[in-house]
């Protein structure tokens, strides 16, 4: 049977409003929740983008059962594979057992900020799997300083001293090939935010066969359809957008600027937009029909308890047993 996730959209809501929706969720029966881990929002109305490791912290006290991962944390240009290490290893410390470390390449939006330069993606799956071997490394070195000399990283007499009992998964994030690959030879589950059969074929092909899918369903729901259309225009133009825009663009500013070029209507033909619980329920569906096991569902509006309560009465049910 297919889990059903609530994703904290970070890019929307402060920290202690992330926190709250965190429990509402746990007190509403998914089975898990996923964080976003952004410096910038996508568009400037969404207006929010705090640290993620402080919100874990807060989530971790404010919950009880519910796991949580990254959706999904760049390992590789803003922060060093290194202090992902230790901070993934802190999370999961406060969420014994039910921290997942999602990570991914990344998008120029948010690792520019420190003069980087963004290179092609061959270059950052390659630096994504040495930062995954880097962070496996120091989770895993014993009482021993650790030393590693990669390709892109450096890392001298490192140790991570406090660590969880049990350490946290790693599910790596993918879009094309490269990364579904990578996802199945060096992660322990897969992330992918579209529905699409070849990305979880190539992540089973390469390793993966048995490991979790996790798929990310961004939606938009309000009392009408309209209302609904309307939201999503408003918070989420990204969804029209290839992903090789949405991982290049460097800017608030510029994904607003590429928003004006389509409307509600075309929007509404590439998420679903509705009152309706059937369609939310379809597009969950198309996900478990292409191999994902576990299934975060994104509400992109601002009205989270309604969406959480809808999904309560509505979305859930559907899928128990």
């Amino acid at each position: 049977m297919v889990e059903i996730g609530y994703k904290l959209g970070s890019e929307k809501y402060p920290p202690l409003e992330l926190v709250h929706n965190a429990k509402r969720a746990e007190d509403a029966g998914f089975d898990f929740a996923m964080i976003s881990d952004h410096y910038h929002p996508w568009i400037n109305k969404e207006g929010n983008s705090p640290f993620v490791w402080g919100t874990l912290g807060g989530i971790s006290q404010a919950t009880e059962s519910i796991p949580v991962a990254t959706g999904v944390t760049c390992p590789t240009f803003r922060i060093h594979p290194a202090i992902i290490a230790q901070a993934a290893a802190t999370a999961a410390s406060m969420l014994p057992g039910r921290f997942m470390l999602g990570v991914g390449s990344g998008e120029n939006l948010n690792e520019h900020i420190l003069g980087d330069e963004w290179p092609p993606t061959p270059t950052r799956i390659d630096m994504l799997a040495e930062a995954v071997d880097i962070i496996r490394t120091l989770w895993n070195g014993g009482n021993g300083l650790q030393d590693y000399d990669g390709c892109y990283y450096t890392v001298e007499n490192a140790k991570v001293y406090t660590k969880p009992e049990e350490l946290p998964p790693i599910y790596i994030a993918a879009e094309g090939e490269m990364a579904s690959e990578l996802a199945g030879t060096s992660g322990d589950g897969l992330i992918a935010q579209s529905p699409e059969e070849n990305i979880t074929k190539k992540f089973n092909e390469s390793g993966g066969e048995g490991k979790p899918c996790y798929g990310e369903a961004a939606v938009c729901w309000a009392e009408d359809d309209n209302e609904a259309k309307r939201t999503a225009y408003k918070y989420w133009p990204i969804k029209a957008n290839t992903v090789q825009l949405n991982g290049d663009l460097s800017t608030p500013s510029h994904f607003e600027q590429l928003g004006g070029i389509i409307n509600e209507d075309i929007l509404a033909e590439q998420m679903v937009c509705s009152s309706d619980p059937q369609d939310h329920i379809d597009e969950i569906k198309s996900y478990v029909d292409a191999g994902f096991d576990h299934v975060c569902i994104q509400h992109v509006g601002k009205d989270q308890p309604g969406f959480i309560e809808f999904c309560e009465r509505e979305i859930l049910p559907e899928f128990r047993d």
